[in-house]
């Protein structure tokens, strides 16, 4: 009986006929250890896909641990290069006792004759071909569980709405016969809406009259969602705005709306209900055992094969309300229109997966009057501390008065930053251009970003001398173009995360791009026609799955606690083929990069 996973790309990309010749002609061949199953030069007759054991891919001209390239496990296929290019560029030995289907070159050239899909996956684009992994992974046996599938459309209720002229009273009644908690108001001013709340603080707290035009109490403010959006977005935005609704809208008009405790209800009995524990959460413990909780969310995303910028989302989303609550806790609602709360670094960016060191600081109205800012900053660092955030050993957090400051004094610095040009005053520019604001009043750092983009858009030998850092690091890459072998591993934050990020970072920066997450900055920049479409999507997967494959090393590797070891280092001899093969293609996205990088910014001549 053949025992090959159909349901795996890229043997799910055939028809039935296909995968039946496949099966049918498919010879099983066992090869005892130090077996050698293709050797260098030799002319490519099987594609093999590894049933048991384990095979190595080796160059003979390399010694030691160097020569190892590639390693394949069960389910693994390996060969089709040679096949295509009729000899083989390296040796494929058994490292122990192995068992592997033996395809004939013309069953596989017969194969991709029958399948243009199977036969363009081994020359797509590296976009391209992770869209086809994440649909494996979707459509697999881990794929996405009920929780990620469940669409907005799944939750929400039919809306209730009224004209402007509607009273407070009709609201009300309204209200209680829909057995509702909010209503959508049409005016003059758009569509608002109004919650029981609204009307309760309209009767009682501000005396207006039960005949008062409901659309004087309305909010037109509205965060919106479409029907056919995964009701865990929903979710993501409630957290991230601080609402306990959303408003469903098609075709530019309102169908429904999604409240908070609708999602508690369909979400009650999944464990990945971290965000509304965090929204539950009414004291500083609570909070630090919903926030403890995020490393098996985690574990559970990746598990389920969750597209990863799906996942930075609703971690940040998360991280975020985490930080507003320590906040509110710690600060109160005194300062929340005099004062925001900002976080750098990848936290800022949202691509922040695991918790890392805390990069946060605060911008103050000019002129308010704080006599114990000093002592709040530092319990807001030790809380922060408290609930799984490491200080900074750079010590960018709040309690160093050099992150605080009113906007005058963050003015000031800005300018001093970009007019002195040396390392630490550069390396503040960036940390600050990542910044978003997590709690208090947000327009402080909005005004702030207009002023940095005022001191550094229209300098040119600034921008050149802030994009230089994205080309300090070597990508890893032989002259050949085939992966670096290192006994420790790849530092793939060097040679692949942080030259797409800084680079984006600084384009982003010269077209005054308001965004701070890397690939929204790579979407604004398609969309102001300053880099290619299919680039930027390549760029972005690339980062995605850089991020992924770390993630996933780190996840297994743990230290003497349990807990996730944030290494950057990636071991390719522990991927798998395919997973080489997208790194290799991954690491060119970034070679590209690195070469527009340098004759954008006149690089080559600095």
């Amino acid at each position: 009986m053949v025992e090959i996973d159909l349901s795996r790309v890229p043997f799910s990309l055939l028809d039935k006929q296909a995968q039946q010749k496949l099966c049918s002609n498919a010879v099983l061949v066992t090869y005892p250890a130090g077996a050698v199953l293709i050797e260098k030069g030799a002319p490519g007759e099987h594609v093999y896909i590894v049933q048991s054991g384990e095979i190595i891919e080796l160059d003979p001209d390399r010694s030691g641990a160097d020569a190892q390239i590639g390693r394949f496990c069960e389910g693994d296929t390996f060969g089709a290069i040679s096949v295509f290019n009729g000899t083989s560029r390296y040796r494929f030995c058994a490292t122990q006792d192995s068992r592997c289907y033996l395809l004939s070159a013309a069953l596989f050239m017969s194969l991709c004759d029958a399948s243009l899909d199977f036969a363009n996956f081994f020359r797509l684009r590296l976009s391209e071909k992770a869209r086809l992994i994440t649909a494996h992974r979707n459509e697999g046996g881990v794929g996405m569980t009920g929780f990620m599938l469940a669409q907005v459309s799944d939750c929400m209720r039919d809306p209730l709405c009224l004209t402007s002229d509607a009273s407070i009273a009709e609201a009300v009644r309204c209200l209680d016969k829909g057995h509702a908690d909010s209503l959508l108001v049409t005016s003059d001013q758009g569509l608002g809406v109004v919650t029981k709340t609204d009307l309760l603080n309209a009767l009682v707290l501000q005396g207006l009259s039960q005949q008062t035009p409901t659309e004087d109490v309305a909010n037109y403010r509205l965060i919106s969602v479409t029907p056919g959006q995964y009701l865990f977005e929903a979710l993501v935005s409630m957290t991230r705005h601080q609402v306990s609704r959303v408003v469903v809208v098609s075709q530019d008009q309102a169908v429904g709306v999604v409240e908070l405790t609708d999602v508690l209800d369909y979400f009650s009995s999944r464990s990945h209900a971290i965000a509304l524990q965090v929204e539950q959460a009414d004291n500083l413990e609570a909070l630090a055992a919903a926030s403890h909780r995020q490393e098996s969310l985690v574990r559970a995303l990746m598990s389920q094969g969750i597209k990863l910028r799906f996942a930075m989302g609703l971690l940040s989303a998360i991280n975020g309300r985490i930080m507003s609550k320590a906040w509110n806790f710690v600060v109160g609602d005194a300062f929340d229109q005099s004062a925001c709360l900002i976080v750098m670094g990848s936290e800022g960016r949202g691509e922040q997966i695991l918790k890392t060191d805390q990069d946060n600081g605060l911008i103050i109205e000019d002129g308010l009057e704080w006599p114990a800012l000093e002592r709040t900053m530092q319990k807001l660092t030790q809380t922060l501390i408290a609930l799984g955030y490491p200080s900074c050993p750079g010590n960018i957090m709040v309690s160093n008065p050099e992150w605080c400051g009113t906007e005058s004094e963050w003015r000031k610095r800005i300018a001093h930053w970009a007019e002195a040009r040396d390392g630490d005053s550069l390396m503040k520019l960036v940390i600050l251009l990542d910044a978003s604001g997590v709690a208090g009043n947000t327009a402080l750092l909005d005004r702030l970003r207009e002023w940095l983009f005022e001191c550094c858009t229209r300098d040119q030998l600034l921008l050149s001398t802030l994009a230089r850092p994205a080309l300090g690091f070597a990508t890893p890459l032989t002259f050949f173009g085939s992966l670096k072998k290192s006994r420790q591993g790849i530092d793939i934050k060097k040679g692949g995360i942080f030259p797409i990020v800084h680079g984006v970072r600084v384009m982003a920066l010269e077209s005054r791009v308001l965004a701070t997450s890397t690939l929204e900055r790579l979407d604004a920049l398609v969309a102001a026609g300053r880099l290619d479409e299919h680039f930027a999507e390549d760029l972005g997967e690339a980062l995605a799955l850089f991020i992924e494959l770390r993630l996933s090393q780190q996840l297994v590797s743990v230290n003497v606690e349990g807990e996730p070891v944030p290494t950057n280092l990636l071991k390719t001899q522990e991927l798998s083929s395919l997973e080489r093969d997208l790194l290799r293609e991954s690491l060119h996205i970034v070679k590209e990069l690195k070469q527009r990088l340098s004759h954008r910014f006149h690089l080559e001549y600095s």
